[in-house]
């Protein structure tokens, strides 16, 4: 499958307003603080915790030192870890890929105690609660 020149036109102007919005000049992980701090062209500096991102959370903090940023400046890349960041989503709250990242907020919401949840959790309790699951019968 060929790409077009206009395919390449627009792929260009999507990479320029990309790289316009900030890239990455340098980026270094600081073991005190725990952080991945990030500089970007625009003069904005971007941290935050490595536990935080996707595929960095166990690391160990000469693997996390080693980063590498693509040629775009838009990617940034940990060679022992094989894990890779988007500058572009990182400016956004992304720290990892939509899967990973619903697997997050969700464990994170689901530890959340809201009055709704209390609520509907004493509902349920005082309808005889959950459900038991029966062995044997499939469902």
């Amino acid at each position: 499958m060929a790409i077009t020149e206009r395919e390449m036109a627009l792929a260009e102007k999507r990479m320029g307003a990309l790289r316009e919005a900030g890239h990455a000049v340098s980026a270094r992980y600081d073991r005190r603080r725990a952080r991945v701090v990030v500089a970007l062209n625009t003069g904005v500096e971007l941290t935050f915790p490595a536990g935080l991102a996707e595929g960095l959370a166990d690391a160990s903090p000469d693997s996390l030192a080693e980063i590498e940023i693509s040629p775009a400046g838009l990617g940034l890349h940990w060679p022992k870890l094989d894990a890779d960041l988007s500058v572009p989503g990182l400016l956004q709250g992304v720290l990892g890929s939509k899967k990973w990242m619903a697997r997050q907020l969700g464990a994170e919401g689901g530890k959340a105690r809201t009055a709704a949840k209390v609520a509907a959790s004493r509902a349920n309790g005082r309808k005889g609660g959950r459900p038991r699951k029966l062995a044997g019968v499939a469902s």
